[in-house]
């Protein structure tokens, strides 16, 4: 509240009538107060995402609305818009740097998005819907983290559990004593499902641990009605629908694209098409070897969806000699991260070195200096690395401070680097699968374009300014890297021996790169064309048509067809609650 107060005093000072705007006497302080900002309000949204305890929901969900309602100020403010208006406008424009003018266009672009040329009504309405939506898709994160905490099964016969790893059942057995329980804990988190769905020999148990995980936060299922998210995502298609025509749009698909490098949704749709007619041929003859495979191996007639990641592992097996949990003893956590600290050292001539003395939020997390050739430190970043409760799912890299020239003086960045790996048993470091350890690249690559930015203006310096179909580059470019063989033996070693990877294995890793890649490939293009046309198609008149847009999707690019009872859709967080809606391709 105080700093809030704060800013808005400072801006009424900026914006005084009568003075000619300029970079240094408006843009500048402008920076400053979103930094200060950035700094009190940063650390509470991340500590929501990554120790979601009720406490911290509750001071979260109690600043959104300031923050959302104070952000909207700002982007509706006339006098602010015809302050950057004149300042593109000067004579001096044309001097500016291309960091400088990005700074100021995408400014102008972004009052249009947020309805400056609308009418007091209409603007009022514009801030009613965001404030809405803001609070509707932090919901939709809360139910989904509560789903994923509520289901677990209490495994007392180790029979059960036939098939899965040595250390999938240690850490089973770790969550059950955590629990004060005896025998084996399975759970939702995703290296727990994993584990079962991929290695349990057992197909009812694999069948029920589908179930849960296919039916999180929705109306199907174990925990059916309990989170449901399905009233959440009818009110907030209809709402980004109403938004996305109060600016001029014809559904939010479009809005989406307005910021985005891709120019249509028919450009967007054609790109997905395409593909899907090149990779479903492919992707046909994948699981109809898979069929045959599981007939042979088990006389299994019907493949469903919870046999598909079990067979795949055995077939690949068989196929390529390659197991991942062969692979995990050769990609201890710390190896893996000094090897891709020194990969990294080489390509760009920097040093990584551990930063100690730095508060953390929790006894697993570690904090990192990035240092130049003659080692003044340019950067630090944070690292999460394992999976636990009351922490939001997947991976992902987001950004704690920015950098910016301040006078003299550069601002460096800092970054948080988030994952959910298995967490390390006792006596032994944690050990990654090869999936992992790519996880851990791609992240790593986000975070090296926060981090390593020459960019000296706030508002465009690491990741900010660049397009959403654009800010993958650097993250893909990175995971080129875990399969190169180079690369590989300087770091791939067994925990225990120190015998490096073998050549052979190596090579088998390459050669894993296309193994059912037409089948993921089209697992990959049902999510974005459901994504694209949820928004696109959308219709006051008939809601949201969830299962209708999926099924049709599916009907088309799909080869595998889920049961009645799947609702992907209900926890598909990235285009509900992460900034990805309309933009998932």
């Amino acid at each position: 509240d105080q700093v809030l107060a704060q800013n808005r005093d400072a801006l009424d000072q900026l914006l005084q009538p009568g003075r000619t705007p300029s970079w240094e006497n408006l843009i500048e302080p402008l920076e400053e107060l979103n930094d200060r900002l950035q700094r009190v309000w940063g650390p509470v949204a991340h500590l929501f995402s990554v120790c979601s305890t009720a406490q911290w929901r509750k001071a979260y969900n109690a600043c959104l609305p300031k923050l959302t309602a104070y952000s909207i100020e700002l982007s509706q403010s006339e006098p602010l818009y015809q302050a950057y208006k004149a300042i593109a406008e000067s004579p001096d424009f044309g001097t500016f740097s291309a960091a400088r003018r990005k700074v100021v266009s995408d400014a102008l672009r972004d009052f249009r998005l947020s309805g400056i040329g609308l009418p007091e009504a209409e603007k009022a309405r514009y801030k009613a819907l965001s404030l809405r939506l803001s609070e509707l898709q932090t919901k939709f994160e809360e139910n989904l983290m509560d789903a994923i905490q509520a289901w677990s099964k209490h495994v007392e016969d180790e029979a059960l559990l036939a098939g899965m790893s040595d250390s999938a059942k240690q850490a089973a057995r770790e969550k059950a004593a955590a629990k004060n329980l005896g025998g084996w804990l399975l759970t939702l988190d995703f290296p727990s499902y994993d584990a079962v769905i991929t290695y349990a020999d057992d197909r009812e148990l694999r069948r029920e641990i589908y179930t849960a995980y296919a039916t999180r936060a929705s109306d199907q299922g174990p925990h059916a009605g309990q989170y449901d998210n399905g009233p959440l995502i009818e009110e907030i298609l209809a709402l980004r629908h109403e938004l996305a025509r109060l600016l001029g749009f014809a559904n939010y698909a479009e809005l989406s694209l307005a910021t985005k490098m891709a120019e249509s949704t028919a450009q967007v749709e054609e790109f997905l098409c395409e593909l899907a007619q090149r990779a479903k041929p492919r992707a046909v003859a994948e699981l109809e070897e898979l069929r045959r495979f599981a007939a042979q191996t088990d006389g299994l007639a019907d493949l469903q969806p919870w046999d598909i990641a079990y067979y795949s592992e055995k077939l690949k097996e068989r196929q390529l000699g390659l197991n991942e949990e062969t692979l995990r003893p050769y990609f201890p956590l710390p190896a893996v991260l000094r090897g891709m600290f020194g990969l990294v050292e080489r390509l760009y001539g920097i040093r990584i070195e551990p930063a100690p003395g730095i508060a953390v939020w929790h006894p697993d997390v570690s904090t990192w200096a990035l240092k130049d050739s003659q080692g003044a430190e340019f950067g630090l970043f944070y690292l999460d690395p394992y999976a636990r409760p009351e922490k939001r799912s997947g991976a992902w890299m987001d950004e704690c401070i920015g950098r910016r020239r301040i006078g003299e003086r550069v601002q460096n960045p800092s970054a948080y680097l988030v994952c959910n790996f298995t967490p390390p048993l006792p006596g032994q470091p944690a050990l990654l699968t090869h999936e992992e350890v790519l996880t851990l690249f791609h992240e790593f690559g986000h975070g090296l374009h926060h981090l390593m930015t020459r960019v000296d203006e706030a508002s465009v310096s690491g990741i900010r300014g660049v397009a959403w179909d654009a800010v993958e580059l650097p993250s893909q470019f990175m995971e080129n890297w875990a399969y190169d063989p180079t690369t590989l033996r300087s770091f791939a070693r067994h925990w225990q021996t120190g015998e490096p990877l073998p050549d052979e294995l190596i090579e088998k890793l390459r050669a894993s790169r296309t193994f059912q890649s037409g089948l993921a490939t089209v697992r990959q293009l049902e999510f974005g064309l459901f994504d694209l046309r949820l928004h696109r198609d959308y219709d006051p008149a008939r809601g949201a048509r969830l299962l209708e847009t999926i099924d049709a999707v599916r009907n088309e690019v799909a080869v595998i067809k889920p049961p009645a009872f799947n609702r992907m859709p209900w926890s598909f967080s990235h285009i509900f609650a992460g900034g990805y809606a309309a933009g998932y391709y």
